[in-house]
């Protein structure tokens, strides 16, 4: 195929960088490409220096699958009075108003349980508005060739993608790791850089790297465009946004991640991201829209994803996996409680503050604006899925930390999910007539009931002092 090669790439110099969280699962390399996966698988028995995955990190590319193929039918239930209820409890009164929040219990698939509040207030939801560069990029490749995965897997796997100025500038950091000399890189993407696609992908939703968002958006583009005749030259490529008129390229824009999103059941008058995610993607192509989310269309992104109906089962099921947490985990995903679950997340944040007597402006405490958003998907334990359950959380308390509000939040809601769904008790066997009747050594399920004002647990990043407006960032955890 024109333009297609296996990638193979030069060693560059490492940078320190905070490790940050990292996505699909860690023996995904052979299959992908992706190097930052084999770094990671390497790591884990020791044999690179990087930080090793936790209980729930550890499935294997087979165990990331769809959950919901079968109940393709399955819609949101009407929200459950007692299981709202119950969710309500958790925010202290003052905060009611400044969450929205949305959760679908899948634990007991005979009795689903829904609960929501505020589900459709719509937030700019940052960088969870990655996922939509990555629908608009697998349908349009479904649409290049709807009946030959093999070939959507070459195209993901063999075509070199180089940073070119869609990808400026951005301040987080990517992984490169070179698995010939063992070598890992973390640093800021740089004009003419290259990785895999599917390398582009994994950066896009495990770091939130905005310069490889952009470079997915451009290249989704490029597919809508050129189709089967995808990728063009890098010549072609630099006379097409230079010479295409710029409402045509909105048009096309629009064609991408506007109708992506139309054509897989969700609304884009509650969903959608209007914009390139870098300052030189908006200069290139001007999206023509604002960026925005609502809880319940966060929530119906999962469960259509679960289902097999993102784009078809391949694509859902590769952004699962690119989804899947395989490193350290932050703010929601953060929670000791779900050390032990597989977690399948996005975030996003924006926050800005204004002057004000005795406030100090901190990183994701913004007296002004302080947005936090989290789609998340549990499965726990993670190798037996006994609980499943999907919960996105939108919120805007000022002046708070608000990763660790949403930490908090994740603790609490898992213990309720905990408690609506009791472990089975193994039947005693062959007891005697004679003997005493069992006693059970299990601790009585305590209700979780929150403190009108509760204590935040250790954060999962330590805030920092930071300029008035925060990007559209994900924090970068403290160094153990």
């Amino acid at each position: 195929m024109k333009s297609l090669m296996r990638l193979t790439l030069l060693p560059v110099l490492s940078l320190l960088a905070t490790p940050v969280v990292q996505a699909y699962p860690i023996d995904g390399y052979e299959e992908t490409g992706i190097r930052r996966v084999e770094g990671s698988r390497l790591a884990n028995e020791g044999l690179v220096k990087d930080s090793k995955q936790p209980p729930g990190g550890l499935l294997t590319t087979e165990q990331v699958d769809l959950r919901l193929l079968h109940r393709k039918e399955l819609d949101l239930p009407e929200p459950d009075p007692k299981f709202t209820r119950d969710l309500l409890n958790l925010m202290p009164g003052n905060k009611k108003q400044q969450y929205a929040l949305a959760v679908l219990d899948l634990s007991d698939l005979d009795n689903p349980r829904y609960a929501e509040h505020r589900s459709d207030h719509l937030q700019n939801v940052g960088s969870v508005g990655k996922v939509i560069a990555a629908l608009g990029l697998f349908q349009a490749l479904a649409d290049a060739w709807p009946d030959d995965i093999e070939q959507r897997i070459r195209v993901l796997k063999d075509t070199i993608v180089t940073a070119d100025k869609f990808s400026q500038s951005d301040h987080h950091v990517i992984r490169i790791f070179d698995v010939e000399n063992n070598k890992l890189v973390r640093r800021s993407m740089k004009i003419g850089d290259q990785g895999s696609l599917w390398e582009y992908l994994d950066w896009t939703l495990s770091v939130s790297s905005n310069s490889a968002a952009a470079m997915v958006m451009r290249d989704a583009m490029l597919l809508k465009q050129y189709g089967k005749q995808y990728p063009p030259p890098e010549d072609e490529i630099d006379r097409f946004f230079k010479e295409t008129p710029g409402k045509e390229l909105t048009e096309l824009f629009q064609r991408t991640f506007f109708d992506a999103v139309r054509r897989n059941g969700l609304d884009l008058e509650k969903f959608r991201q209007g914009s390139f995610f870098t300052r030189q993607g908006k200069h290139q192509v001007n999206g023509g829209g604002n960026s925005y989310g609502t809880a319940r269309q966060l929530l119906l992104f999962a469960l259509r994803m679960e289902q097999g109906r993102l784009v078809d089962e391949f694509s859902s099921r590769q952004i699962k996996r690119l989804l899947y947490m395989t490193e350290r985990r932050i703010r929601y995903a953060s929670s000791p409680a779900l050390k032990d679950s597989a977690v399948y997340y996005k975030s996003g944040s924006l926050y800005s503050c204004s002057k004000e007597e005795g406030f100090v402006c901190k990183k994701y405490a913004g007296n002004r604006k302080n947005y936090m958003n989290s789609l998340t998907i549990v499965e726990t334990p993670a190798q037996e899925q006994r609980l499943h359950y999907i919960s996105t959380l939108v919120s805007n308390v000022l002046r708070v930390n608000s990763a660790v509000e949403h930490q908090s939040m994740a603790t609490w809601i898992h213990r309720l999910i905990e408690k609506a769904n009791p472990e089975p008790i193994s039947p005693v066997s062959a007891v005697p007539e004679s003997a005493p009747a069992p006693v059970s050594t299990l601790a009585p399920v305590k209700e979780v009931t929150p403190p009108a004002v509760p204590p935040a647990p250790a954060p999962a990043m330590e805030p920092q002092a930071s300029p008035a407006t925060g990007p559209l960032a994900d924090p970068q955890p403290v160094q153990p």
